[in-house]
């Protein structure tokens, strides 16, 4: 399987999880607030201080996010582009992200594609401080009671990124057993999710949120993304048992490269893995 060295040494625990307990449900997010704070009041609602979220279709502006890029200093496996700041609105195709905390304040790691103002399809990594809700739009939550994603140094990609962490329960109606997870570099994708269900007896399970990156990707399509760096959102994922009985994950995911590559769909099993992080949560259906 591909590979890609990192600065620090690997730890022995490849993937880090958390128990907690969870529920979906969907908001929408006010215009004219920071995407943050939007994303944040929504949770807050219901009772979460977490979670993770999906969406589709919506309007950003002001908006400002990076693209994945080549390390230059050679401190990091890869690192992040300039600043971009498009003009105008810039709509939404499809986004994940992953609410939490960092510095001891809410925090989002967010990938997604959209289209800007002039027409030019992009995508990449949102920033929280430079992008606003234009206009209201709906999305996909899953919030979290008993775990929290917090971002803390990680000697291994000499990032500072999300995991997920024990939180104390905030008594929000939660209605689902639900994991949340960061796995680690150089381990594939589908496999570690597949492991990581059968060591704790989870039959069928449902992917929400989903942010992350791969070593290119391999598609069941044909379509291959040879550039090593991507950031990478769950659009779709479930894993479950196949005709043969043994689970297998169904992950579709739309990503970007650090050419400016865009792809969408399922990922093969067995032939992708990840490049520094991928985080989700895992809602146990059986």
């Amino acid at each position: 399987m591909r590979s890609i060295k990192q600065p620090g040494a690997a730890v022995a625990e490849r993937i880090q999880w958390v128990e907690a307990r969870g529920r979906a449900f969907s908001f929408t997010l006010a215009a004219g607030l920071p995407l943050l704070e939007a994303a944040r009041r929504g949770l807050a609602a219901e009772g979460f201080a977490g979670g993770v979220l999906n969406f589709s279709g919506g309007a950003l502006g002001p908006f400002g996010y990076v693209m994945p890029a080549l390390s230059k200093t050679g401190e990091n496996a890869a690192f992040y582009s300039e600043t971009f700041r498009p003009a105008g609105i810039t709509r939404t195709k499809l986004g994940s992200m992953t609410l939490g905390t960092r510095d001891g304040a809410p925090f989002f790691h967010c990938h997604g594609l959209w289209t800007e103002a002039d027409g030019r399809a992009g995508g990449g990594h949102m920033l929280p401080d430079e992008t606003v809700v234009a206009e209201p739009f709906e999305v996909h939550a899953f919030g979290l009671d008993g775990a929290m994603f917090t971002a803390e140094p990680d000697p291994e990609t000499n990032f500072k990124l999300f995991g997920p962490v024990a939180a104390a329960s905030t008594g929000a109606r939660a209605t689902s057993r639900a994991f949340a997870l960061r796995l680690r570099p150089n381990q594939d994708f589908a496999g570690c999710l597949e492991e990581f269900c059968r060591a704790h007896g989870i039959v069928r399970a449902k992917i929400h949120g989903g942010v992350g990156s791969t070593i290119g990707a391999r598609f069941d399509h044909g379509g291959v993304t040879k550039p090593f760096a991507t950031e990478l959102a769950i659009t779709a994922g479930a894993i479950a048992p196949a005709d043969s009985g043994a689970l297998e994950a169904a992950l579709d995911v739309a990503l970007i490269d650090y050419t400016g590559g865009i792809a969408e769909g399922r990922l093969i099993r067995g032939g992708n893995p990840v490049l520094m992080t991928m985080e989700l949560v895992l809602e146990a259906l059986d």
